[in-house]
């Protein structure tokens, strides 16, 4: 069954940004549950690895179910890095300690809806 919002029902966009490697099984579990979404390659800016931005339309009523589905999906983990160059044609001598960082996760925007048309 599609969850879409009714007339007259406040409506909401979740922008979410996840890590790649938890697109596949976030889509698949989306649209289980009934809820479409667009969904776009991107890249982040400082590991400049690849993410994947869902776009998912809802009405208020069901944003907290689709919040649940993108924190049952996208689990933060830590990675090892080292930091690159602050030039990057400047590697001589340069050198970093490896890093731990947290990545995966998500970040979420909720943004109010003024108006919807599917044409």
């Amino acid at each position: 069954m599609e969850k879409r919002a009714e007339s007259g029902k406040t409506v909401k966009m979740v922008v979410a940004v996840v890590h790649d490697h938890d697109a596949a099984d976030l889509l698949e579990s989306l649209t289980t549950s009934g809820f479409q979404a667009t969904k776009m390659a991107s890249t982040g800016g400082f590991l400049r690895e690849g993410n994947t931005t869902f776009m998912i339309g809802s009405d208020q009523e069901h944003v907290e179910e689709v919040l649940d589905i993108i924190r049952e999906n996208c689990e933060s983990r830590k990675k090892t890095v080292a930091p690159m160059s602050p030039v990057a044609n400047s590697l001589e001598g340069y050198y970093s300690f490896p890093m731990e960082i947290k990545i995966g996760g998500a970040t979420v925007f909720i943004i109010d809806v003024e108006q919807f048309m599917k044409m």
